[in-house]
């Protein structure tokens, strides 16, 4: 059986809503919130489109591997485990990314069965932070993707409509959405994942939460890596 198959339709149909959401709520706040409405001259359609385009790309990755890393850890712990969307968390993250322009993603959780089996502290440690270092280790690509669109760019700037501007944007916006995630995912709060690995391990915790911080910095100011080649 394949990884595939152990998604059920169900599941990959709340997958897929979530992903589409989260794909919207991310071009309305990367575009500003209400700035399409108080701003739309500046706005164009293309731009709209590419925008969405990466961010479903960015965020497809993102969350979906986010997700299924949580869901496929507890598999090997041999519990059932599938993905819910929460409506009403999707529509809060429309509608509060249109309002203020900020992204709060929490479109579900995987849920998980544990068929009256006792899960350790050990085992819940490892599968929450299964979900934050897949978000650290999808950094790597995207910020290799925004260095290239980055060396490619003509020294007069870089231009979106333009292959070497479209691999830099969703480079950046794939860097920022994975350190986001693994960052807001490790607070020690509520049914987040941090809560959980800081009752597992406070060091290992301590350490992720640290690193995500580095590279949230690092994300919403991508001008001291990119210092490094010029």
């Amino acid at each position: 059986m394949s990884l595939l198959d152990k998604i059920s339709p169900f599941e990959r149909k709340d997958l897929l809503i979530a992903w589409l959401v989260l794909g919207v709520a991310f071009t309305l706040g990367i575009n500003g919130g209400f700035a399409l409405l108080t701003d739309y001259q500046n706005i164009t359609v293309e731009g709209l489109l590419i925008t969405f385009l990466v961010s479903l790309i960015a965020v497809g990755l993102s969350f979906v591997l986010h997700e299924l890393a949580h869901k496929f850890t507890a598999m090997r712990f041999g519990y059932w485990a599938e993905f819910r969307k929460s409506t009403q968390m999707l529509i809060i993250a429309v509608v509060v990314a249109a309002i203020t322009g900020i992204v709060f993603a929490a479109p579900g959780a995987t849920l998980i069965n544990t068929a009256g089996r006792e899960m350790t502290k050990k085992e819940n440690g490892l599968i929450s932070i299964a979900g934050p270092l897949t978000n650290l280790v999808l950094i790597i690509p995207f910020i290799i993707i925004m260095i290239i669109g980055f060396m490619m760019s003509p020294s007069t700037g870089i231009v979106l409509f333009t292959l070497p501007g479209f691999l830099f944007y969703l480079g950046l916006i794939g860097f920022q959405v994975n350190a986001m995630l693994a960052f807001f995912n490790m607070l020690p709060v509520g049914p987040l994942d941090g809560k959980k690995i800081m009752k597992w391990n406070p060091v290992v915790f301590g350490v992720v939460i640290a690193v995500s911080l580095v590279l949230l910095y690092l994300a919403l100011v991508p001008t001291v890596i990119l210092s490094l080649f010029v």
